[in-house]
């Protein structure tokens, strides 16, 4: 990208104060904001719009051309000609001299803040790391893992034992039940499942491209196993997992869009990942893991269900193991997902050895994770059977997700499918930045997808290639103050009723108890009105929504997509009502829902398919809990418009709760007193 003023100087990606990634000009600090990034850096958005509407009707011709498609620009006046912008018709996007972003209507204090890191060149970053990054041994933290799990879990056992909760016999037939059910039962259910819900088609290796049998033929053969079996669903929403007993009845499951998005060689690096779970038993060893916090669960259910009879000395015993149980599962859960995600990596690790090219997967983490994927090419159909000839776009799908996630962009010069890695690094910010990632990751089975880029660029300067993606940036502030703020909001109404609780525990007032009421409304709509900015919901693309580093689950980015329904948000699943949304710079998920969840799971059956592969505009909420989402409030398909109600219910739900403490205040409550 060339400076639009300077035409020979290439623009800098720049982080600013609203934890936005804006291009800049190092040397005249002129500003290039993409489409709807310029409603970032004022607090009237609309009247901005406004006023760039009605400039429109006047265009002037601009000597400046767009920095990425150097298509001449056109100069609009704003503001009674106080604010001259450089505007591009196409892209929307808007070139800003320096000092004219805090001319926009109150942004008097709003401050770039460029501040250029030198990056490093590829010599001196393989001159810095000449080996991998560290991984432990897989055999030992594997072992050292499993037998701290079992001995939190034996601990539990032998203090039901020696209470006399429960007889030995019975503890061990409970582990013995749960393991065999868990492990025998669970691939044949997941069989069923696949095939009644998400139309699965299991196929024969010949029926997969070419390249693809021979890479599994050869991957499967120089380690010993079985061909893994094949499926596909036929979803254009990006996804791919893997399941069994053993290395040797290992199922690969992968939407068809997969093979349509990714490069030959992407997909077979993808295979590979799937195939090294299989190679390492993750399968197995997962599945021995799980059962630990799975079986803690189950004995604090027996003994909190457990009903004393007449004098029962075990009842403080069994209460008390009962508490000590659930701490130990929540222990165990967290260990279970930390050695969930230690395996992935190793599962990266093994595909970067079997392809000798760690870019290559990392290049399809970037369109299955993020989607910064270019522009798509139609692949030949070389090896393919009938039913995969309608192969769509398509990503990867971690069953352990919340939520599936499909984003792409592409840079417009850029037509060969190639990442533009400006926008990549943007996207990989929020990951290396943001506290709240590191919250869900915490909480996740797989790594970031930052760090996992990370991890495979080491992987590629081991083997003396170019790292897939250098990031060099310095984190230009803490971002732990909105972290805390969005924390509070969170967690208002429940520490509002709290506290009224309390009080209510200690000073018997009931008055303050109907007071909590009225205040737990209050500060519902409070958090209400935090969550879910209503005001305005200026058009944007995907990658500007990317570029946003302050944002997340609980703080928002009102916007407005357009685009096409690409598929389901849970790739083949019949009933599933979210979508995948497709625009010039990429795709995204879109999360539908409303109050009741019945009629969300009618939408996905009756009106969802109807939907899909239609020109949609869309209204909601830009969400990050990791994966970047939009929550909809809207969309519309031509003529048809359909509205989620759940930020209208919670409006409602908020003023009923203050109209009924109000009400509450003017009562006398038997045994409570006004």
């Amino acid at each position: 990208m060339k400076c639009a003023a300077c035409s020979d100087v290439e623009l800098v990606s720049t982080m600013t104060r609203q934890g936005v990634v804006v291009d800049v000009c190092p040397k005249c600090s002129g500003v290039w904001l993409d489409k709807g990034e310029i409603f970032y850096f004022t607090n009237t958005p609309q009247y901005v719009r406004l006023q760039i509407e009605e400039a429109l009707q006047n265009p002037r011709p601009s000597k400046r051309c767009n920095p990425y498609t150097q298509k001449p620009l056109i100069e609009l006046s704003l503001f009674n000609g106080d604010l001259l912008i450089d505007y591009c018709r196409a892209t929307q996007g808007i070139w800003l001299d320096e000092g004219e972003i805090n001319k926009l209507p109150a942004s008097g204090k709003t401050n770039i803040g460029i501040n250029l890191e030198k990056g490093l060149d590829d010599s001196a970053l393989q001159e810095q790391t000449v080996v991998p990054m560290p991984l432990p041994n897989l055999s030992l933290v594997s072992a050292m893992t499993l037998v701290f799990l079992y001995g939190l879990l034996s601990l539990v056992l032998i203090s039901l034992v020696h209470f006399e909760v429960m007889s030995m016999s019975i503890a061990m037939i409970l582990m013995l039940v749960f393991a065999v059910l868990q492990f025998g039962l669970s691939p044949f259910i997941m069989d069923i499942t696949l095939r009644w819900f998400y139309r699965v088609s299991w196929v024969q290796i010949n029926d997969l491209p070419g390249h693809l049998q021979r890479f599994a033929q050869s991957v499967c053969a120089k380690n010993n196993m079985n061909l893994p079996r094949f499926g596909i669903i036929p979803d254009g929403s990006p996804n791919a997992f893997t399941y069994g007993h053993t290395p040797n009845n290992a199922r690969i499951v992968i939407t068809s869009g997969l093979m349509h998005l990714l490069e030959p060689e992407e997909l077979e690096a993808v295979v590979a990942h799937e195939i090294g779970h299989a190679v390492h038993w993750d399968m197995l060893v997962m599945t021995i893991a799980n059962l630990v916090p799975l079986i803690l669960y189950q004995i604090y259910r027996v003994l909190i269900r457990m009903k004393s009879r007449g004098n029962d000395r075990s009842a403080l015993p069994r209460y008390a193991l009962a508490i000590g149980a659930y701490i130990l599962y929540i222990i165990s859960q967290y260990i279970v997902l930390w050695f969930s995600r230690v395996r992935e990596y190793f599962a990266d690790r093994f595909s970067g050895e079997v392809t000798k090219n760690p870019n290559l997967l990392a290049s399809a983490l970037v369109k299955i994770g993020y989607g910064l994927a270019g522009k798509d090419k139609k692949k030949g159909s070389e090896g393919r059977k009938h039913e995969l000839e309608s192969i769509k776009a398509m990503g990867v799908f971690d069953p352990m997700s919340a939520r599936s996630l499909a984003i792409t962009s592409y840079n417009p010069k850029n037509m060969g499918g190639e990442v533009d890695k400006e926008t990549l690094k943007g996207a990989m910010r929020w990951d290396l930045w943001n506290p709240w990632a590191m919250y869900y990751e915490l909480h996740s089975t797989h790594p970031l997808i930052a760090k996992r880029l990370l991890a495979l660029s080491s992987q590629s300067l081991s083997k003396g290639s170019a790292p897939y993606v250098r990031f060099t940036d310095k984190k230009p502030e803490s971002y732990w103050d909105e972290f805390f703020i969005d924390l509070l909001v969170s967690w208002l109404p429940g520490l509002v009723i709290a506290a009224a609780a309390a009080h209510f525990a200690v000073y018997r007032d009931a008055g303050m108890m109907k007071a909590g009421v009225l205040m737990f409304g209050l500060a519902f709509l409070i958090r209400v009105f935090f969550m879910y900015k209503f005001s305005y919901f200026p058009e944007m693309n995907i990658s500007s929504l990317l570029k946003k580093v302050k944002v997340s689950m609980i703080r928002p980015v009102p916007c407005t997509l357009k685009g096409k329904l690409i598929g389901r948000g849970k790739p083949g699943l019949i009933w599933s009502e979210d979508f995948v949304i497709q625009d010039d710079t990429g795709i995204i998920f879109l999360d539908y829902k409303q109050p009741l969840a019945l009629f969300s799971w009618l939408f996905g059956v009756f009106i969802a398919p109807s939907l899909i592969g239609r020109d949609v505009e869309i209204t909601g909420w830009y969400r990050r809990a990791p994966i970047p989402y939009i929550e909809l409030k809207q969309i519309k398909a031509g003529n048809e418009v359909k509205t989620c109600y759940v930020f209208n219910m919670k409006i409602l739900f908020a003023v009923l709760l203050m109209l009924a403490g109000i009400v509450l205040l003017f009562v006398k409550i038997p045994g409570l007193g006004r």
